[in-house]
């Protein structure tokens, strides 16, 4: 199924064109502002990751090293309908490394959950899922896999989050959610999993004992709070046009953006949210990060006491967060400016930003050492996509590769010592 794309001597073009698109020579370190930390010594290594890319049916597993850049190591082929996309949009690695799952959102109507074989990238099974599958995740223990069905073509109703055993790939259950659910994450305890609802407005959890929702809370602007455990969101306002996922992207030639304000057509504020990371480290237990991606602000949310305990204005249009290893810092995709934003937890130090190499940013994934953070851009029309390559002691980009179109889910698979990564085939 994987297809060899690349190699060592390939990964000159991808600094070629990191230099081109203004990465590594001085755009996003001048933003950064962190230059004097170029002293840092490179760790000697391989860093590995899967990207899915939406609209070309392809899964990239990509290779960066600090010494020689990005480049693409394998695309492995995705997808069985001959004359429609099957959509690879949500992807997830599981714990130890073994076999990575992504979700195929098209369908007719219904989309599917594949999963591979991480190294070969032979598919090993596959479970047909609800109405375009959108975000994965896993708990800890790789038990189970989390898939929110995002139900984009479908009509404006309650959607929910399938349960599947990972290791027979049998859908257990689904668990009714909110209208449009996107984000799919568990706590580092392994007992609560989250997911938002982008046009219910809502922070839903699940808890993993008996696989039932255990709390709901309003993300509205102005009404924070709790909200009884049987609201789905569906209430009128809730059906009022929303932009949705898109509302904040790059313009095109001769394409009107549309209206960015924070409101409902009624009127009525709104946050969007598009997803939510479970706090690490110190803040792991009991606090989420959640994007907002119509009010353009990220929310800390004590899910304790389910009330709002900072707030932070972003750039335009956050789209996925992800908390460092360390917990100390939070990461925000920026998808209506191209960008990436580093959030300090730990104390008020500055709203770093960072620009990516092309428009419509979209996943972000830090690897288990902290150092680096791997973004993917899904860019517009018939351009190609890519990802970059962020080292966060320097606060800058230091590779960008270019991959298939519309990047989006994206996950990191292993990290070894230089030379002594997976052997060519594998």
């Amino acid at each position: 199924m994987g297809v060899g794309v690349g190699g060592r001597s390939s990964a000159l073009w991808g600094v070629v064109l990191g230099l081109l698109l203004g990465g590594c020579a001085g755009g996003p370190a001048a933003q950064g502002g962190a230059g004097a930390s170029d002293a840092v010594p490179l760790p000697d290594r391989e860093y590995r990751l899967y990207v899915a890319n939406e609209s070309s049916d392809v899964v990239s597993r990509v290779v960066f090293t600090p010494e020689e850049g990005a480049w693409v190591e394998r695309e492995i082929r995705v997808g069985i309908m001959p004359a429609d996309t099957d959509a690879p949009h949500g992807l997830a690695v599981a714990p130890g490394g073994e076999h990575f799952y992504v979700t195929l959102a098209h369908g007719t109507p219904y989309g599917w959950l594949w999963k591979f074989q991480a190294g070969p990238d032979t598919l090993v099974d596959r479970v047909r899922l609800g109405r375009f599958p959108a975000s994965a995740g896993l708990d800890p223990q790789g038990t189970f896999v989390f898939v929110v069905n995002f139900n984009l073509h479908g009509d404006m109703v309650p959607s929910d989050l399938s349960v599947v055993h990972a290791g027979t790939m049998q859908e257990m259950t689904r668990v009714r959610t909110c209208l449009m659910p996107h984000g799919s994450r568990v706590d580092p305890s392994g007992r609560r999993h989250y997911s938002v609802c982008m046009h219910s407005d809502q922070l839903v959890e699940v808890g993993l004992t008996d696989f039932q929702v255990t709390g709901r809370y309003s993300l509205a602007p102005g009404s924070e709070g709790p909200l009884s455990l049987d609201d789905l969101g569906d209430s009128p306002h809730a059906h009022a046009h929303d932009p949705g996922p898109m509302v904040h992207i790059p313009e095109e030639e001769g394409r009107p953006l549309p209206d960015p304000g924070p409101h409902h057509a009624e009127g009525e504020a709104r946050c969007s949210p598009t997803w939510v990371a479970p706090g690490r480290g110190a803040r792991g237990a009991g606090f989420v990060y959640v994007a907002c991606n119509a009010a353009d602000q990220v929310l800390e949310v004590d899910v304790g006491q389910w009330e709002v305990t900072r707030r932070w204005e972003t750039g335009r249009g956050p789209y996925n967060v992800e908390v460092t290893p360390d917990g100390g810092t939070l990461l925000v995709t920026l998808r209506g400016e191209g960008g990436l934003e580093l959030l300090d937890l730990e104390g008020d130090g500055p709203r770093v930003s960072l620009e990516t190499s092309r428009g419509v940013t979209h996943g972000v994934v830090v690897e288990p050492d902290g150092r680096y953070a791997f973004v993917s851009n899904e860019s517009v029309g018939a351009d190609r996509g890519t990802m970059d390559v962020f080292d966060l002691e320097a606060r800058r980009r230091v590779a960008t590769v270019e991959l298939r179109h519309q990047p989006t889910g994206i996950d990191f698979w292993r990290s070894d010592p230089g030379g002594q990564g997976p052997v060519p085939g594998s």
